[in-house]
């Protein structure tokens, strides 16, 4: 059901409210009694990384907003997902209310955190029926702000109620891309806004660089959604007599891995890429709309978000009549062989782009040894070489937690030339693609698009593969699919 126009929209489908309509309408109402509220586990969790990043910014007033709701088309959304950064220092997932700020005052002793979101609307106001974006009427029963304050452990205030000037005693500091909005009102109150833009990104830096080594209860997370994400590759296994020789049966397994994402979370953690045949080579194919065909390979690049927001990123690729050519065998091996090469060196210590070296230099030898290259092995590793990267032009892992490509504002010497820590998560995802059109490579390779990719995890003793038990082998891929 389309939304009615509300008081923030156009009114040329609103009906006329009469008197004797609103006296009516906001009469009759049971009392609603919400039922006891308890502390979340992920409060503690949260409290101290409000602690940390408090440290870090001593005499700064910090705002995480959650954001707003994204228009879709006309008067419709996008389903409203908070920002990561709101959610990490909140421990507020996939219910927070948009519009919902943390607010960090500095006190002697680090900062008082408070949590303002927009509180239940009486029966007995307009905004309950008359409102489509927020009127409860339409939207659902908001939970009040005790409800709220019981959950996550922080001091909860009406949103409503918030004025940011006088909220500003001092300097301050905000996350500039959740909510565009406030930042701009924020700016519009600073002496000089372009002088606080450091601060802003300094702020944003911190955010993300702190989620570089997950806490407990984010490895948890993780793992159930790398579960919930199994099961939905089992179900598109399950789909894929269905699939084959359907007009779109790349949807067909893409709703049936979709119909897992929601019953078991909020949903997928990012669009699925469902690619059968050459569609495999085009390394976001996102739209969908393709056959599956016996005989192709079927690549399945999804995950699971939990309520949490914390998502998997898993790639399998598929025999789709659950045998490998010799042909597609051959890339597989080439790729598994690489994912196996970054994982060995999985361990403290390491430098995270090391991973990445020690996977092209599979692919490189690989492509080398099939006589693609018109340069040596040696030439082509040189940094003025680099040809093997025409048939995997990506990067071998990337961190993952609240956003698939998680900690995307850490610095350079933190990310890809940051040193391993327990604690880290990321992907490892090598792979070859073989474009239809691409006459360096023989006939039979043509076409063929192959990623593995799993989630691994940094322990004291080396790396775990939290995905290792989805089959990734090709004789246990095999088996798998005729299963």
């Amino acid at each position: 059901m389309a939304k009615n126009p509300s008081s923030k929209g156009d009114d040329n489908r609103a009906s006329p409210i009469s008197d004797a309509f609103r006296d009516f309408i906001r009469s009759g109402w049971t009392d609603h009694t919400p039922a006891p509220a308890t502390a979340w586990a992920v409060a503690s969790f949260a409290a101290a990384r409000r602690t940390e990043i408090s440290g870090q910014f001593p005499e700064k007033i910090l705002l995480f907003p959650a954001g707003t709701t994204k228009q879709r088309s006309n008067d419709t959304d996008y389903p409203f997902r908070p920002h990561s950064a709101f959610t990490y220092f909140t421990g507020w997932g996939f219910s927070a209310l948009p519009d919902s700020v943390l607010l960090g005052t500095p006190t002697d002793d680090g900062h008082h955190w408070s949590l303002l979101l927009r509180p239940p609307a009486p029966r007995t106001s307009d905004e309950f029926y008359a409102r489509a974006d927020i009127g409860e009427f339409w939207t659902g029963r908001r939970p009040s702000l005790e409800e709220v304050s019981a959950w996550l452990g922080l001091d909860t205030g009406d949103i409503n109620g918030f004025v940011l000037k006088e909220a500003l005693t001092g300097d301050a500091a905000i996350i500039r891309e959740s909510d565009p909005d406030l930042t701009d009102a924020l700016d519009s109150l600073r002496k000089a806004p372009q002088d606080h833009h450091n601060v802003d990104s300094d702020l944003a830096r911190a955010a993300s660089e702190m989620r570089l080594v997950k806490d407990s209860l984010e490895i948890s997370e993780l793992q159930e959604a790398v579960h919930a994400t199994h099961r939905g590759f089992a179900d598109i296994i399950a789909a894929l007599p269905g699939a084959v020789g359907h007009e779109r049966g790349e949807r067909v397994v893409e709703g049936a891995f979709n119909s897992r994402a929601r019953i078991e979370g909020n949903g997928v953690g990012y669009d699925s890429i469902v690619a059968s045949g050459s569609h495999a080579c085009i390394l976001h194919w996102v739209t969908n709309d393709g056959p599956i065909r016996d005989g192709d390979l079927l690549l399945i690049d999804a995950g699971v978000e939990r309520d949490s927001l914390y998502t998997a990123d898993i790639t399998r690729t598929l025999p789709v009549n659950g045998r490998f050519s010799a042909a597609q065998r051959e890339v597989y091996d080439a790729v598994l062989e690489a994912a196996d090469a970054a994982f060995a060196l999985v361990k403290p210590g390491i430098v995270f782009r090391e991973l990445h070296a020690a996977a092209m230099q599979v692919i490189a030898r690989r492509v080398s040894e099939w006589g693609l290259l018109p340069l040596s092995l040696e030439e082509t590793l040189h940094t003025n070489g680099q040809l093997h990267r025409r048939y995997m032009i990506h990067g071998t892992s990337h961190h993952l937690g609240l956003d698939v490509h998680d900690c995307a504002g850490a610095r350079k010497e933190m990310y890809i030339d940051g040193v391993l820590e327990a604690g880290m998560v990321f992907t490892i995802e090598p792979g070859l693609y073989f474009q239809p059109d691409d006459e360096t490579v023989p006939l039979k390779w043509r076409g063929i698009g192959v990623r593995i990719e799993d989630n691994i995890l940094v322990t004291r003793e080396g790396g775990l593969n939290l995905s290792a038990e989805i089959p990734r082998t090709p004789d246990a891929v095999e088996a798998w699919v005729a299963r």
